[in-house]
């Protein structure tokens, strides 16, 4: 393997992230579910999906949960079949596997990938601070929005219009489940950054110039 992944992106250890929510608030409406994948550089110098972890969260103590939002994501948070976990519990075990693929990776700090991925930061931020979780993973304020990325290299910024693009099968009956969108996005990034591989932007020739 000649390509490291610590080298790829600044040493940057990029996390797929998709949450699912109660409302548009990070500091006051629920958490309801959340979703996280990892990624790896395989043998064939390829960025692949690697391990993934899902959560259904029970909604904090005091959290709005707005009919709309529900409506929407069809969560219904007082079904005892979600088996729902605490935010702690759910963003302490989370935290710990994007540890260990980073240290792995030889990676210096993780950054968050996401569909408009702001959105998922402000609600991992929020419960890590309601948790007092003090070890986040997370760099806290760059991503990498898959929106952009597919705007650039697709010209769609919906991400089922940009798998369907991409040839990546998206089921929209599947959509809006955090897991489901987390794999997507991750199959899309992989996609853009190999892409971009194969069309021979990386590895970058420093030094070199053409004539």
């Amino acid at each position: 393997m000649t390509l490291k992944l610590s080298e790829r992106f600044r040493g940057f250890f990029p996390v797929v992230i998709d949450v699912e929510t109660g409302g548009f608030e990070a500091s006051t409406d629920a958490l309801l579910e959340i979703a996280a994948v990892t990624l790896k550089i395989d043998d064939r110098d390829q960025l692949v999906v690697d391990q993934e972890v899902h959560f259904n969260v029970e909604p904090f103590d005091g959290a709005n949960l707005e009919p709309s939002a529900l409506e929407f994501t069809g969560i219904d948070p007082t079904n005892p079949l979600r088996m729902a976990v605490s935010e702690k519990q759910a963003l302490d075990e989370i935290f710990k596997v994007i540890r260990t693929c980073q240290k792995e990776a030889e990676c210096t700090r993780s950054v968050l990938v996401g569909h408009n991925p702001w959105f998922d930061l402000s609600f991992v931020k929020a419960a890590a601070l309601r948790c007092e979780i003090k070890r986040n993973p997370f760099h806290l304020f760059t991503t990498f929005d898959t929106a952009t990325l597919a705007g650039l290299v697709l010209g769609q910024t919906v991400l089922a219009k940009a798998c369907v693009t991409a040839n990546i099968e998206f089921d929209t009956k599947e959509a809006h489940s955090a897991l489901y969108d987390t794999r997507k996005t991750a199959e899309l990034f992989c996609y853009m950054v190999n892409h971009f591989q194969a069309l021979g932007g990386w590895p970058l020739n420093s030094g070199e110039t053409k004539s």
